[in-house]
């Protein structure tokens, strides 16, 4: 474990921002139990939690009823932060109709899967179907729908999936200036199926980072005062816009590089549940 957090810092924590899945959450979708518990005690301090995660906002609120959260939370990636439990948008982020509308022109003729990401459910088409079995968007709720053209201008992210590695290639060739001025897009290997190709479009200037500076500035919590606690690549911007960085055990290399602290436990282990320990024994000093 590295431990390179002064102790003063960790007594002025005011906010801690949970990644979800490989961080906060195990491989069955549940937070540990020790986590929990000192998530309740560190509330009794003052300390307010959130989530800034990848998934849609539907899919992220069980865990902020067991926490028993009562702060915006960040979902798609910075794309969307809205108020739990009042359920009131605050910021979302939506990819303009053209290039919606281009995306979905492309992929039919180059016969890939596409469906749109709206704030409460992923939307797909009878001959998208499939596309629910492809992605990998944990704990989303999935609505078929006759066509896309009531949904063009209400899209935080355009996902395309196919198994044709050269297809999803082609059209990101195909999907160029200028309709990608603008946008923020990533290709990508499944996670845990190798044979399945990803990209995603966003609008640019949304990520968990801008998310955390969103949120901090509705809180008026400043950015040394935030600790976030991650595992993966779409981590990487909250560390470069909060005071301490946490990484658990399992966390890849980059993480752990910029991190200020590295658990020992995994997610499967309840990892978070050490750096929070940290924490309050520190306040619990005061």
């Amino acid at each position: 474990m590295e431990n390179k957090i002064d102790s003063s810092i960790l007594r002025n924590i005011k906010l801690i921002v949970f990644d979800l899945d490989g961080t906060l959450l195990n491989n069955n979708n549940e937070i540990g139990h020790e986590t929990i518990d000192l998530v309740k005690k560190l509330r009794k301090m003052s300390v307010r939690f959130s989530f800034a995660s990848g998934r849609l906002h539907s899919a992220i609120i069980d865990h902020a009823k067991t926490l028993e959260i009562q702060t915006p939370l960040i979902s798609l990636d910075g794309c969307l932060i809205k108020s739990y439990p009042e359920e009131k948008i605050l910021f979302e982020s939506f990819v303009p109709k053209r290039y919606v509308t281009r995306a979905i022109e492309l992929a039919d003729k180059l016969l890939l899967k596409i469906a749109l990401c709206q704030p409460e459910a992923i939307l797909y088409t009878e001959e998208n179907s499939i596309i629910q079995s492809l992605l990998e968007k944990y704990g989303a709720k999935y609505q078929e729908v006759d066509d896309y053209n009531s949904y063009l201008k209400s899209t935080l992210e355009v996902v395309v999936s196919s198994d044709f590695k050269d297809g999803i290639k082609n059209f990101m060739t195909k999907m160029n200036f200028p309709y990608t001025f603008g946008l923020t897009y990533s290709y990508y290997k499944s996670y845990s199926r190798g044979d399945i190709y990803y990209y995603e479009i966003r609008k640019n200037g949304s990520n968990k980072g801008t998310g955390i500076q969103k949120l901090a500035k509705y809180l008026g919590i400043k950015h040394n005062n935030i600790a976030a606690i991650g595992d993966w690549h779409n981590d990487r911007e909250m560390f470069d816009v909060v005071g301490v960085k946490v990484a658990v055990a399992n966390a890849i290399n980059e993480i752990k590089y910029h991190a200020d602290f590295i658990c020992d436990r995994t997610n499967n282990e309840d990892g978070t549940a050490e750096f929070l320990k940290l924490v309050y024994d520190e306040k619990n000093k005061k």
